[in-house]
């Protein structure tokens, strides 16, 4: 069944979902100028709670600001449109897309001319590559497809349009039977997934490619290495060449999407064991105690919906 709910946050205002419509002159569906972010809100005990809210809305306002597109909203009344949203739609655990996205007025690959609108959809979504490779891992390729050189894209931003590179990388991937894609850079460099960062474990250390290999600098491998960390793991921001893949111990990916997922092949090969490694397992366990409430919240990751919302605007655990 489609992803879906009942209310959607649009340019301010709660319109029902099938009503949230814009017009196919809209220079974004022409040209791709548009930004976006993707949240979860994890089921607590304390109700649904959004992770690492104000990092990922900082973020869209960066994007908006590379894409030259001015967000008629600040961010603080954006972070309360998610929570009121989530509220609104009475979920207790959700999948959070915020858009903003140059509207109908004239063709043109200049658009700044024309309406920015922005929407804030939350609807149920469970985990992005399958429940079970949470516990399996998946079976990925790499690409043949490059992620964009430098200075060609943006790649700490999350543009509409650039996500066409992505699309490429998962289409051939699934069209030759894996379930994702890992994308070398220009230089021939490991760079992350079509959707989500990457890490490497090698003889108990992390290893992830650096922020400059045109990779998305995401908050959920920041939180990763942050954890990591905690551990007493040692993390390493480095290239790694894609023969060092074949030889890992353990791969997994990160996202907001994606979790924390283990690689349990790359073309074929088996890494490690094939299946979940030691350590990415504990990063899972860590991860999952507390976004979903069962530890300590000790970095201030979560904001609690209902703590901030009226009971009002939807059901209070």
């Amino acid at each position: 069944m489609p992803m879906r709910a009942d209310w959607m946050w649009m340019d301010g205002e709660f319109v029902p979902w099938d009503d949230a419509k814009v017009h196919v002159f809209a220079h974004a569906l022409h040209y791709g100028s548009s930004v976006f972010e993707g949240i979860r809100a994890y089921a607590t005990p304390r109700g649904p709670a959004v992770f690492r809210l104000h990092e990922h809305m900082v973020r869209f306002i960066n994007s908006a600001r590379i894409m030259r597109i001015e967000l008629p909203y600040s961010l603080e009344e954006l972070e309360q449109a998610v929570l009121t949203t989530i509220a609104k739609n009475n979920l207790d655990s959700c999948y959070i897309r915020p858009l903003a996205f140059r509207g109908y007025d004239r063709l043109g690959l200049d658009g700044r001319g024309c309406p920015v609108h922005v929407i804030i959809g939350t609807v149920p979504w469970g985990t992005y590559l399958g429940e079970e490779a949470l516990a399996q891992g998946v079976d990925v390729m790499v690409s043949s497809w490059r992620r964009f050189a430098p200075n060609t894209a943006a790649s700490v931003a999350k543009i509409g349009g650039q996500y066409v590179n992505s699309q490429f990388t998962a289409m051939e991937a699934h069209d030759l039977g894996y379930h994702e894609a890992i994308v070398l850079d220009v230089h021939g460099y490991v760079a992350e997934g079509s959707g989500e960062n990457i890490f490497l474990v090698k003889d108990g250390k992390l290893y992830t490619p650096p922020a400059y290999q045109s990779i998305l600098p995401g908050i959920t491998r920041d939180s990763v290495m942050t954890l990591a960390h905690d551990l007493g793991y040692e993390v390493y921001e480095q290239p790694i060449s894609r023969d060092m893949l074949y030889v890992a111990d353990e791969l997994f990916f990160t996202g907001t999407a994606a979790e924390i997922t283990p690689i349990r092949s790359v073309d074929r090969i088996p890494i490690g064991k094939g299946s979940r490694g030691p350590i990415t397992q504990r990063l899972q366990e860590e991860f999952f105690a507390i976004v979903r409430g069962e530890k300590p919240d000790r970095h201030g990751w979560l904001r609690y919906v209902y703590e901030s919302v009226p009971t009002a605007e939807g059901k209070h655990p």
